[in-house]
């Protein structure tokens, strides 16, 4: 057999079950019905239950109410399982769409995070989707899209959007440069682009180029270029998304252009980066006044999606929270804590002297920053979840449950939550006839969970929620117990069990501890 052959292929040609064999994974089935949960679909319905929900292979075939809350139910009323096929009683537990990461960095180098940690903190939290925005490269990338396309290794689906110019022999200074690496970045089969800005005509012939190719994209607006093209010039251009909230400010300027830099600036420091952009909010103008209202009128016109990642910046603003979350010990690896550490190199590592003027600022930048989104929300906008982990203290899986936490601070219901996690993420990438509601006819991505999420999104940590039993007895509740993918049933407890062994290795071998910066 050709040594180049994946374990799952080797598996295959045997005909065994690949990924079965490692205990993590079942199927996909001839047939699995998930029995008697209770379902929050991600359209934004109430939850209802109990249902059975029947798969056959990797699509879901029927969504079927069995009963009422309380009342035994009638087998006669429930579909009949097929010779072979598979059951989960899921009585008692929650069944949704799996999730979608909308900014998913597939580890990094300078991290030491490899793909197979990544994949199973977020396949531990329910992720099934997830999209990539310039990471290591278009080849990087899509070999990884194929081989979880293929389910040949634990991963969720990945949806390639390449760093703009990436791969380039040399620098992108004319139009016609920016669409000949458009269409190249379409021929290797990306998904889409992710830009951080350019001149306005490259950015324009770019943007235009992609929008022909029908591909999608999104835009991080550094302040290296957001002076002379923002949020509004992009969108206006064809960008179908926004990560993070650069350039929306400055789309919101009325009595200045430019923000209001300190004179001593320099954006290669980044306490400098992050001190300023703290404060750029406030330069804004007023929620709900009528150049406030004009811009969001206009990206609600152009059906813009704004994919906010607030749990990035949340460091920002409580520094010990971020760098004390219980999770660091058992799962965050020693390369990765290194990387967060203070740093003049690492990106994100901006803790030069971060204190209590720095995280007050950012506080009031957080609030009128959630203003916006919600009212965006409200005004029928595309509001997504994503993570951008791997920086700033959060960790790949955790920190997109930390992001529907910070979605319920800025306001939103968490049905509301859950449709941006679910359906949202599934219509921004052009891919909700397949995926982001439990529905007949869709790809089989699930999440089961144990707890009502609703109640306490904490109980979709992999470290669970704290709670007091009537005996006061102190316990951990939640997790997430399955993450169904293309029909295939993964552990998810035993995923997250799997990084915590990896993380355990890589400390014996380094003998390392995890301490606090500067108490080595």
């Amino acid at each position: 057999m050709p040594r180049h052959l994946s374990l799952f292929m080797i598996l295959l040609l045997l005909g065994l079950p690949g990924l079965a064999q490692s205990g993590l994974s079942e199927g996909p089935f001839n047939q699995l019905i998930i029995r008697g949960a209770t379902l929050i679909d991600g359209n934004g319905a109430p939850p209802q239950g109990p249902v059975d929900i029947v798969i056959e292979q990797n699509r879901i075939t029927r969504v079927q109410v069995v009963g009422y809350p309380g009342v035994a139910i009638d087998p006669e009323d429930r579909p009949a399982l097929s010779a072979g096929g598979k059951e989960i009683d899921a009585e008692g537990m929650y069944v949704l769409p799996g999730f979608v990461d909308m900014h998913g960095h597939i580890g990094g180098v300078a991290q030491g995070a490899e793909p197979d940690y990544v994949f199973k903190l977020w396949m531990g939290h329910g992720i099934t989707s997830v999209r990539e925005p310039s990471g290591r490269g278009v080849d990087f990338a899509m070999d990884l899209k194929r081989k979880s396309a293929a389910n040949q290794i634990i991963a969720p689906r990945v949806f390639v959007y390449t760093g703009f110019g990436q791969g380039s022999k040399d620098q992108i200074t004319t139009p016609e440069q920016a669409r000949a690496w458009v269409r190249a970045n379409a021929k290797k089969g990306a998904d889409g682009i992710k830009f951080f800005g350019a001149e306005p005509e490259i950015m324009a012939a770019a943007l235009d180029e992609n929008k022909q190719l029908g591909l999608r994209s999104a835009c991080h607006h550094a302040q290296l270029s957001v002076a002379r093209w923002n949020v509004l010039h992009s969108a206006r251009a064809g960008l179908t998304s926004m990560e993070h909230w650069y350039g929306l400010p400055e789309a919101l300027f009325e009595d200045r252009t430019v923000q209001d830099y300190p004179l001593d600036f320099n954006y290669n420091n980044e306490q400098h980066r992050f001190e300023a952009a703290g404060n750029l909010w406030k330069q804004a103008a007023a929620p709900y006044s009528p150049h406030w209202n004009a811009v969001m009128e206009e990206l609600l016109s152009l059906d813009f999606t704004i994919d906010p990642t607030f749990n990035i910046y949340e460091a920002s603003r409580d520094l010990h929270r971020a760098r004390r979350a219980e999770w660091h010990e058992q799962y965050t690896l020693p390369s990765l804590w290194r990387f967060y550490a203070p740093s003049k190199v690492s990106h994100g590592s901006y803790w030069h002297f971060w204190g209590t003027e720095q995280e007050v600022a950012w506080k009031e930048n957080y609030r009128l920053w959630m203003t916006f989104v919600n009212e965006y929300k409200n005004r029928g906008g595309r509001v997504t979840v994503g993570s951008d982990s791997g920086f700033i203290y959060q960790l790949y899986g955790f920190a997109y449950i930390r992001e529907m936490e910070l979605l319920r601070e800025a306001g939103f219901h968490p049905l509301e939550i859950i449709r941006a996690a679910t359906l949202s993420g599934a219509e921004a990438l052009g891919f909700d006839r397949e995926i982001g509601t439990v529905a007949p006819g869709k790809l089989a991505d699930l999440v089961v969970v144990e707890e009502n999420p609703l109640e306490n999104f904490k109980v979709l940590y992999g470290t669970g929620a704290i709670k007091l039993t009537e005996d006061n007895e102190v316990v951990r509740v939640g997790g997430v117990k399955y993450t169904v993918k293309d029909g295939i049933v993964y552990d998810a407890k035993a995923l997250l069990e799997d990084v915590k062994k990896q993380v355990e290795a890589a400390k014996k071998t380094e003998n390392f501890e995890i301490r606090q910066p500067g108490m080595e």
